[in-house]
């Protein structure tokens, strides 16, 4: 910098001498000027612009005629004139009672193009680059621009991405950028190596961090794309994992990735620490604010003595007292808890203490990072805002439900100080990622075929927040189409209402088709963190084909005669109460998830009855090492008319959705008519059971996604209430078989594949015990897919 140069040799030449200094051009430079020699100039002359105005110069000046200076207001001025990114060079001085600002300006960029980009677009590198048309060139910023282009590649795991630049001046002064761009190949992560490691194998712990080893999908995927500061988020996702199993001593002790540049393969290294495996010992509350009771708010503890210690645990434990004493009038009381370990017996004591707490206010929410998802989509997750008595429990817990949205692959919440001592400020980091869904699905049946279904689902709709989904699907004799749509903070408040509205045809029943249509209207709220509730209006139209046939076919089956009015209509009220603990709702280990729901139908259309269904899965992990998931599911249903018979559509219909091996309305009672059976009847009650064991696939690396399950599944439905009439039909008497108790159990075997395409199940079921008239179902598959 030409003038930072001048103003060093003026001041060494005048150290001792007056501030003015006489050159052989008769120009005097302003020199080290003294603050008790101040300078004053009578005006400003500006010169060497061309393009930039003069006004603009001395409206960056910090010295105006008339005034007094010195060269702390020439150093302000020339860094002021250097920020505006408008010139390469600057120089002031004085001549008689004038200042003279010299400039050269920088030249300004015509046009900014990239070559040999395949990877990244022109779109996407625009905004990368702080270089733009009609801007100021600046060498720096170029640089700059270099090293962000760079940065880009490396983000898609090409870290040895070369980046050049081609400048081309054009006519007045003006300069087209090319940045030249060799990609090079993918960088990938040729091995992923922990040491020190006991309780758990290295691929158990591969499984828990989001860097992943390059393999022959990894292009799709995009995980064994190496950043530090993902690594160093893998960092703490192993510190939750051992936290959370017993392991309270644990620590990373280093991490860190070694480049061959000759292959361009990285090499992760992760040592740590696991220390001595603890379970809680003794568990007490104690509080010293008056009006507080301790003993009251035991019922809230989630640790319990003898259990393997869990930080989780501590953590929701703290979150639940917190919110009790909250709701009591204390909103800056403070949990702490306070561990004592006993080393030789390897337990954790735990007394959580309640005190007031700093009194402090949150200023205001900055939201940073996000492209896609709205700022108030975020806000809304915080139960506190601007003003609020600040609380980090709630602020932990605003994170979590941002991590359970999926809206983004990184959530960061910090604290800063604010403009007063009791005031924060929250400063909340996210990144988008994909939360769209493209969804394919099928299965083989002997009676229907192949079937198929495609849907798309999109979690986050326009950035909102909202979930919208269409499927189309069928198959030989169906067809079905469905159109979902949910809106999470319903008028403002946590309250999910939304549609379903869907049609279907079937023609796989003997002697006539239907036709349904309906719509759903739904409104749900969250009762706990792990409760949730959830009413609804249902209203569906089915209309039938061939009635003239089968009013006039006395050999008609009961099933046919049950609907020969033309149509049936169903309006319906339901609830359901549904409760969940998974530590993971794509892959659960742990946990147990349940669900209740009652429908009313009535409101004075065709059907009358009361149905009611339940379902309950529990999760476990067998074996950690061998990252071995047991799972036990029941499920139970009934539904009883509240006048007259129930029509036959009206009853409960169990298939391959509830046991494995069997067709879609595969098990239950049916029509008889002396020679075959001519279709599923239904039943008022099933209870259903399942047993089932994943793990990795054997002598395949975890990497690649793919699980091994067996299972055994068990369903018996029965209790048919069709009236007896309509079994007899002139001479033609048809009968009903299966209405008894008889259950049917399976036996098989499937592979899920955690695909860059979303989760594939391929499964085999064998019928060990099943009835003749029993539809059968071996195999059936199905996959999703995100976008």
């Amino acid at each position: 910098m030409k003038a930072g140069s001048n103003l060093l040799n003026a001041v060494s030449a005048v150290a001792l001498t007056a501030g003015i200094v006489v050159t052989g051009a008769g120009v005097a430079t302003l020199a080290g000027v003294t603050i008790a020699e101040a300078a004053v100039v009578s005006r400003v002359d500006v010169r060497g612009n061309s393009r930039v105005d003069a006004s603009t110069v001395r409206g960056n000046l910090t010295i105006s005629p008339g005034s007094s200076f010195d060269n702390n207001d020439i150093d302000e001025s020339v860094k002021r004139l250097f920020a505006t990114g408008l010139f390469s060079d600057v120089q002031i001085s004085v001549s008689g009672s004038t200042l003279i600002v010299t400039v050269s300006e920088n030249q300004i960029i015509n046009q900014v193009v990239f070559n040999g980009n395949k990877k990244i677009k022109d779109t996407a590198l625009s905004q990368v680059v702080q270089s733009r048309q009609l801007g100021a060139y600046n060498d720096l910023l170029l640089q700059a621009d270099i090293q962000a282009i760079k940065d880009a590649y490396s983000a898609i795991g090409r870290s040895d991405a070369v980046v050049t630049t081609r400048l081309v001046p054009v006519d007045g002064g003006r300069v087209n950028i090319a940045f030249e761009i060799n990609e090079g190949d993918r960088t990938k992560i040729s091995a992923i190596n922990f040491v020190g490691n006991q309780a758990f194998g290295d691929g158990r712990l591969a499984d828990v961090i989001t860097t992943k080893r390059s393999g022959m999908l990894s292009f799709l995927t995009r995980k064994d794309v190496y950043d530090e500061d993902k690594l160093r988020a893998d960092e703490e996702l192993l510190r939750r994992f051992y936290y959370n199993r017993g392991y309270a001593d644990f620590r990373v002790i280093s991490s860190f990735a070694e480049l061959d540049e000759a292959n361009n393969e990285y090499v992760v290294s992760i040592t740590v620490e696991e220390g001595e495996r603890y379970v809680f010992g003794d568990v007490s509350i104690e509080s010293t604010v008056p009006g507080i009771d301790s003993d009251a708010l035991k019922g809230l503890l989630e640790t319990r003595t003898g259990a393997v210690y869990s930080a989780k645990d501590v953590e929701d434990t703290i979150m639940a007292i917190s919110d009790r004493v909250a709701t009591q009038g204390y909103p800056f009381a403070q949990i702490t808890p306070r561990g004592d370990r006993d080393f030789n017996n390897r337990t954790i004591s735990v007394v959580y203490l309640v005190d007031e707490g700093t009194r402090a206010y949150v200023e205001r929410i900055e939201i940073r990072g996000n492209t896609r998802t709205r700022d108030y989509v975020i806000r809304r997750e915080f139960d506190l805002s601007e003003g609020d008595a600040f609380n980090q429990v709630l602020v932990r817990r605003a994170k979590k439900r941002l991590e359970d949205l999926k809206f983004f692959s990184s959530v960061d919440i910090s604290t800063q100080p604010g403009s007063q001592p009791d005031r924060v400020v929250l400063i909340v980091d996210v990144k988008d990622q994909a939360t769209g869904e493209f969804g394919v699905g099928g299965g083989y049946s002997n009676s229907d075929g192949f079937t198929a279904t495609v849907d798309i689902t999109e979690r986050n709709f326009l950035g909102r927040g909202q979930y919208i989904r269409a499927s189309v699907g069928g198959g030989t004799d169906t067809r079905e189409y469905s159109m979902s749509f949910t809106e999470p903070y319903f008028l403002g408040y946590r309250l999910a209402a939304g549609f379903d509205v869907f049609k279907k045809t079937d023609s796989s029943y003997t002697g006539f088709d239907d036709d349904t249509q309906g719509i759903n209207l739904r409104i749900g709220a969250p009762i706990t963190e792990n409760l949730y509730f959830q009413t609804a209006f249902k209203f569906t139209q089915t209309e039938y084909s061939d009635l003239a046939t089968i009013a006039s076919n006395p050999e008609s089956n009961a099933i046919s005669r049950t609907i020969a009015n033309g149509g049936h209509d169903v309006a319906s009220l339901s609830y359901t109460l549904a409760y969940s603990t998974l530590d993971d709702r794509t892959l659960p280990r742990e946990g147990i998830s349940a669900r209740v729901t009652q429908e009313f139908a009535g409101l004075g259309f065709d059907a009358d009855y009361i149905k009611t269904t339940a379902k309950a899965s529990y999760f476990h992990m067998l074996s950690e090492s061998a990252d071995m998931v047991g799972q036990f599911t029941a499920g139970a249903g009934n539904v009883v008319s509240t006048s007259g018979n129930l029509r036959v559509f009206d009853h409960l219909f169990l298939g391959q959705e509830t046991i494995r091996g069997f067709d879609t309305r595969g098990i239950g009672p049916r029509v008889f008519d002396g020679s075959s059976y001519v279709g599923a009847a239904g039943g008022t009650t099933y209870f259903n059971g399942s047993v089932e064991v994943s793990a990795p696939m054997p002598m395949l690396s975890r990497d690649l996604g793919l699980r091994f399950n067996v299972f055994a599944d068990a369903a018996t439905l029965y209790g048919n209430d069709i009236a007896a009439s309509d079994f007899v039909s002139g001479s033609s008497v048809q009968t009903l078989v299966g209405n008894d108790m008889e259950w049917r159990a399976s036996v098989g075997a499937g592979i899920t594949w955690a695909s860059p395409f979303g989760p594939l199940r391929v499964y085999y079921a064998e019928p060990v015990v099943k009835q003749d008239y029993d539809d059968v179902k071996k195999f059936g598959f199905g996959a999703s897919t995100r976008f």
